[in-house]
């Protein structure tokens, strides 16, 4: 199995897609994710960090000027379980594309493990994950959850 900080590079049009953690750039991410997504307004900066430190993270980088354009991370143990957290496409990246391309390499990256789910969560962009796979939870009332809501 490949290790995941060290899996090539995946492409889509304009955009490389790629897991490697020293390529991140943490202010634009927490700046997107603080500032511009629904679940996170707000988040303090080492409260991101963590978390990215904790997870699988993918991100996607134009291929002309290296700039970010797009994140995910996957917090999972690699066997069993994962879950997809914090996708974000940079405004004018939306409508390229992108967010699919984006759920898909994730999806592809996670096939070897075998694992039997992978969750996500999402107020409005049911449509993209679709594309991939993701389906509405078929008995919803089994879950449960702790924490905030």
């Amino acid at each position: 199995m490949t290790d995941p900080t060290t899996s090539p590079a995946l492409t889509h049009s304009a955009y490389e897609i790629s897991t490697d953690p020293g390529r991140l750039d943490r202010a634009r991410i927490h700046h997107w994710l603080s500032t511009d997504a629904y679940w996170a307004l707000g988040r303090p900066r080492d409260t991101q960090d963590r978390a990215i430190d904790g997870s699988l993270n993918f991100a996607a980088y134009h291929r002309e000027t290296g700039e970010i354009a797009a994140y995910a991370r996957v917090v999972t143990d690699h066997a069993t379980f994962a879950w997809l957290c914090d996708v974000y496409v940079d405004r004018p990246a939306r409508g390229t594309g992108l967010g699919t391309a984006l759920v898909t390499a994730v999806r592809d990256h996670m096939e070897p493990y075998g694992l039997r789910r992978i969750l996500l969560a999402t107020d409005d962009a049911h449509g993209v994950y679709e594309k991939v796979g993701f389906e509405s939870l078929r008995n919803p009332d089994k879950w449960m959850a702790l924490g905030r809501h």
